[in-house]
């Protein structure tokens, strides 16, 4: 039997006109699109979206999700986000067209892989400038590395360098930074003889560049996943108030009510831990009306993050399996109802990964 709840509801229109946004001011400033669908476990559906609006490739990290996807008939190109380990290098030559890389070790393996299946497979090579992730940190030995691929690796195409910023250290990206990126490109280029096709400035963060028009010439690609399916993170946490011709209700989780009592705010007894280990600090806001919603950690991650959307009703907090709400103050709730939340990135990406979690695309 299909579980009805908890469900997560995709608007179709509000993504589409996100992704249509999105990637027409990045096309206007010479910048390709990856359209990143990790944050939404991968669904076919949404790779689909973004290909008919013009994105221009298919970014994640899980080579699952890209199979899902071709076998679901959405043709690539496929860009994978994670810089791979040894043992997903069959697959990433046979599902995806380029990846990240950021270790000759596993270039040289990439290249003996290539040749095994009798195909060619292009990389951007990751610089680290200073938010401490994936990529060189020594400029010489990542220029050293792009010239050894050009070089010596000859089924293993330089497509060209990248960077990313923000998702560890929250390093800004500024049109400083991206400077340094076309630095290295410039090095790159006039150690090889030729120009890189592609200098990758980063993910949704970097996007704010674009937004602004201060993307320096020469930044011709950016990976862009939240910026699309929330677009929440640059609106609310980063305070950019110009930019709402993005739509942040794209995905909504829809719970049933479990159980409705009056009970203390305070709990009653000899504290110890709960059930993840932590030592909760309460506050005694005298009785309330508590409800208890049908999905929990498990299903969304921090849960007291979620946005009501019911008027009066906040999240106390939660344990794996259930949402705990005060709706004191919102209206007369009873079993069975149905209450909504906003969603932000992290609760998209563990409900989208939850295979007991339903999906129901509207087209509103």
């Amino acid at each position: 039997m299909e579980r009805q709840y908890p469900c997560v509801k995709i608007h179709t229109a509000r993504l589409g006109q996100n992704a249509r946004e999105v990637v027409s001011r990045c096309h206007r400033l010479g910048v390709s699109v990856c359209g990143v669908i990790k944050g939404c476990g991968g669904l076919p559906e949404v790779a689909r979206l973004f290909r008919e609006v013009g994105a221009d490739e298919i970014g994640t990290s899980r080579l699952e999700q890209v199979a899902a996807c071709r076998e679901a008939g959405i043709d690539g190109p496929y860009l994978l986000l994670r810089v791979p380990g040894l043992t997903e290098l069959p697959g990433v030559v046979a599902l995806c067209e380029t990846s990240l890389q950021s270790e000759r070790a596993t270039l040289d393996a990439l290249e003996q892989e290539c040749a095994r299946q009798g195909k060619e497979h292009s990389v951007i090579i990751m610089a680290d400038l200073g938010d401490l992730r994936e990529g060189f940190w020594d400029k010489e030995e990542m220029v050293a590395c792009c010239v050894h691929v050009e070089r010596d690796l000859p089924h293993v195409q330089l497509k060209g360098v990248g960077v990313n910023l923000g998702c560890y250290g929250s390093i800004k990206p500024t049109p400083e930074k991206m400077e340094d990126l076309l630095t290295i490109a410039r090095d790159v280029e006039s150690r090889i003889g030729r120009k890189l096709a592609v200098v990758s400035g980063g993910a949704t963060s970097s996007y704010v560049l674009v937004h602004d028009g201060n993307m320096p010439e020469g930044i011709n690609h950016l990976r862009i996943g939240e910026g699309i399916l929330l677009a929440k993170d640059l609106q609310v946490d980063w305070g950019i108030t110009d930019m709402n011709y993005l739509r942040m209700d794209t995905f909504t989780l829809h719970g049933e009510v479990l159980e409705i009592r009056r009970k203390p705010s305070y709990p009653q007894g000899e504290f110890a831990i709960d059930a993840f280990g932590h030592k909760p600090v309460y506050v005694d806001k005298g009785p309330q009306i508590r409800a208890l919603i049908g999905f929990g950690r498990a299903d969304v991650g921090d849960v007291e993050s979620l946005i009501c959307c019911e008027a009066g009703m906040t999240v106390i907090g939660g344990s794996s399996d259930h949402c705990i709400v005060d709706a004191t103050a919102c209206r007369p709730l009873q079993v069975g109802d149905v209450v909504e939340f906003h969603l932000c990135y992290s609760h998209m990406l563990y409900a989208t990964g939850r295979s007991d979690v339903r999906f129901q695309f509207v087209a509103d």
